[in-house]
Formats: C-alpha cells, sequence, structure tokens
C-alpha cells in the first residue's frame, strides 16, 4: 500500500546546478529533503545519436499533495530541454520521518 509520499528522481548536469536546485527546493517547502548523488554517468539517446553525460541525480523526498507543484518548479529552472522527472511511490517507511517530512513541506 503506497503512502502520501513520493522519492523523486531528477538528473541534472554535474555542477553548481545540483546545489542550487537542491536549496531551492527545499527553501520553497516542496520537499522536505534533497539528496545529491554525484558520479553518475548517463547513457542515452537524444536527437538520433547515442550520448554520453556526466550528471548528479537528486533524490528528492516530498508529499503527494506538493507532487505538481515541485514538477512546475523543477521544469521552470532545470537547464535540460525535457528534464528527468519521475516520482516514485513510498510504500512504507519510519512514522517519525514521515511526521517530519510532513511538518518541513507545510
Amino acid at each position: 500500500m503506497a503512502t502520501a509520499y513520493r522519492i523523486v528522481i531528477v538528473s541534472v548536469p554535474r555542477g553548481g546546478k545540483a546545489e542550487s536546485l537542491a536549496e531551492g527546493i527545499v527553501e520553497a517547502r516542496l520537499a522536505a529533503c534533497v539528496s545529491i548523488l554525484p558520479g553518475a554517468v548517463s547513457i542515452y539517446r537524444w536527437k538520433g545519436r547515442v550520448r554520453r553525460d556526466a550528471e548528479s541525480i537528486l533524490v528528492i523526498k516530498t508529499s503527494v499533495p506538493k507532487l505538481k507543484a515541485l514538477e512546475r518548479w523543477v521544469l521552470a529552472r532545470h537547464p535540460y530541454e525535457v528534464p528527468e522527472f519521475v516520482a516514485l511511490p513510498v510504500s512504507s517507511g519510519s512514522k517519525k520521518y514521515f511526521s517530519w517530512l510532513t511538518e518541513q513541506v507545510r
């Protein structure tokens, strides 16, 4: 059974953009926490060619009520033409963590 929380995955170019996006998301109360996972390498097809880019991955912890606003916020500020924004349901977790998360996104 899914909870009222989501983990959102967003890839960003390596560098300062990851931190500025993460800080803005938390400051806007669209998520309780954003973890930055540096060192990712993405291999993908874009405009007919296979590409390879160094990226960081944002792991965003948020609530369902904030999800659409978070998506709009990220898409408006993301440097990619087609940014990754994938929301995964959270099936269970710590009640204390969920309580803290809920308080942070109010």
